[in-house]
């Protein structure tokens, strides 16, 4: 039996600063009144996702929506709220997304972003990205590298943008950090220890 790591995403109580992994996806910070209220907000692919990240938020004691985005995919979306002006203001310089300086995620926020954007491919696990922020992906690599899963990016051709983690250890690390896959996953989304 495997000892559980310090940084695992079940090590500690569920926190705001979590939904972090929203924003290393595709997801959007919004801020609101100078500073006094946030928003978060992400498009995901499939209704278990959305339905699995209400589930996250509800933990952390932040109320979320599920909708449709125009384009018919699932959305969630949070209302704006005073405790989330902190995540906020580290992921946003003015209205521009940015990932925070010296930024590691741990076994939490790697499990959400597993839950936002995260697939197994051919070549390991990949994270997605937000493909409207193409100057968050170099910084979230080396976040990542921090972390002990060094990645590689993955351009639009591979199936990206994202960032691949490759390698039996590389994964079982990972698969150890997010946790157990999520109830009522759809097919196989989540990163396994072979």
């Amino acid at each position: 039996m495997g000892q559980l790591s310090f940084f695992s995403a079940e090590a500690r109580l569920p926190r705001v600063a979590d939904l972090a992994g929203l924003l290393c996806g595709p997801g959007q910070a919004v801020g609101f009144g100078r500073g006094t209220a946030a928003r978060l907000s992400v498009v995901v692919t499939a209704d278990w996702r959305a339905n699995s990240l209400l589930t996250a938020c509800a933990e952390r004691g932040v109320e979320a929506e599920f909708g449709r985005s125009e384009e018919g995919y699932p959305l969630l979306r949070t209302a704006f709220r005073a405790d989330l002006t902190g995540l906020a203001g580290l992921w946003l310089h003015g209205a521009v997304k940015s990932v925070p300086s010296g930024f590691v995620p741990d076994g939490s926020v790697l499990r959400l972003w597993a839950l936002t954007a995260g697939y197994p491919d051919t070549g390991g696990y990949s994270f997605g990205l937000d493909p409207h922020a193409p100057e968050t992906h170099a910084p979230l690599a080396s976040a990542l590298d921090r972390a002990g899963l060094p990645a590689k990016p993955v351009g639009p051709r591979g199936g990206g943008p994202a960032l691949r983690i490759a390698g039996r250890r590389r994964i079982e690390r990972l698969a150890e950090l997010v946790g157990p896959r999520p109830d009522g996953m759809v097919g196989r989304a989540w990163p396994l220890p072979s």
